[in-house]
């Protein structure tokens, strides 16, 4: 990975969603687009099970390890692990603003010691080879001044190596808001980051943040490097099979969705093979079909029959089976 200016498009790091199982399912339908773990705690790559931890497919690549510390010895061991397993980077999250990343003092806690996230940083660069290691932040904690806060962390960051800064365009409340709150009820200030790059022309600066369509990435593209989806990639992950085209000029051709389900049919028989059940697979391609008829009871077969005691790869099918993709080959 030579190359950081080609990630224009990112599917965000989301806990409880961007597991293997959904980066695999995600890679079917864009080639292009960086993939995010889940956060994992450095303790639990250091000392946990790493195959279960941070195991991936092959497939998924591009991908990045998203890892939650704080000590920069840890991050850096976590670093050097993850380099080992294959990661095309590792990125450090101060922006996430749930209860148990504040007990651990990481996450969004550190957008308040921007000397330490930078000695992070620091010492991951130092204990990597040859991967970028990059940062994801909010504007702001609390009752901080963004136009202070996110510069200050920005030029520590950058003075310390990072080879990338993604936004998060919203300030998080660490007292008073829940972590689902805290993606909601903050306002979106687009602009800010906006101001973020214009200061940093040769600087990457990623945006995210409430971005719902490719129409909104690919307009956030003329003011910043990167645009990363969230939620509207888990829920309506669809409007991927557009992104190559759309964001990156690849020639459009019309989507083999049979093909799609055939490759995570056999994704999920390998799965059940070794030990693991097809709702694991299949709870993240609910949404693929948002909008489609028979997209009602696709969901329906996933949701109950495919949670079902030895449920197998026969279930995507006869929920495929149930769309009706003429639309969508009138429209090609």
């Amino acid at each position: 990975m030579s190359n950081y200016q080609d990630f224009k498009l990112a599917i965000a790091p989301m806990m409880d969603w961007t597991d293997r199982h959904c980066r695999f399912f995600h890679r079917q339908l864009t080639r292009r687009a960086l993939l995010y773990t889940e956060m994992v705690v450095v303790d639990a790559v250091i000392h946990g099970a790493r195959d279960r931890l941070l195991g991936f497919d092959v497939a998924e690549h591009p991908v990045a390890l998203q890892l939650g510390g704080s000590d920069p010895a840890k991050l850096a061991e976590a670093a050097r692990i993850g380099e080992t397993f294959g990661y095309d980077e590792i990125n450090l999250n101060v922006g996430c603003p749930s209860d148990r990343v504040q007990s651990g003092t990481f996450g969004a806690c550190l957008m308040k010691t921007p000397d330490l996230v930078a000695e992070g940083v620091a010492a991951m660069k130092a204990a990597v080879a040859k991967i970028p290691v990059t940062v994801k932040c909010r504007i702001g904690v609390d009752d901080q001044d963004p136009e202070i806060a996110l510069d200050e962390l920005s030029d520590k960051v950058f003075a310390a190596g990072a080879d990338a800064l993604w936004v998060h365009a919203r300030k998080a409340w660490l007292e008073g808001l829940s972590p689902k709150e805290n993606r909601d009820i903050p306002p979106l200030d687009y602009d800010r980051v906006y101001r973020l790059k214009n200061k940093n022309p040769n600087r990457f600066i990623g945006i995210n943040g409430g971005i719902q369509t490719l129409d909104e990435a690919v307009a956030h593209l003329r003011h910043t490097d990167g645009a990363m989806l969230g939620r509207a990639a888990y829920h309506t992950p669809g409007i991927l099979v557009q992104a190559d085209s759309r964001l990156y000029g690849d020639a459009a051709e019309p989507v083999d969705f049979a093909g799609v389900i055939d490759a995570m049919a056999g994704y999920a028989a390998r799965h059940i093979e070794r030990g693991g059940r097809l709702a694991h697979v299949t709870r993240h391609m609910v949404g693929l079909f948002h909008g489609l008829p028979g997209a009602r009871r696709y969901r329906q077969i996933l949701s109950t029959d495919a949670s079902r005691p030895g449920a197998g790869p026969e279930v995507l099918h006869a929920a495929f089976a149930t769309v009706d993709l003429s639309s969508l080959r009138a429209a090609a």
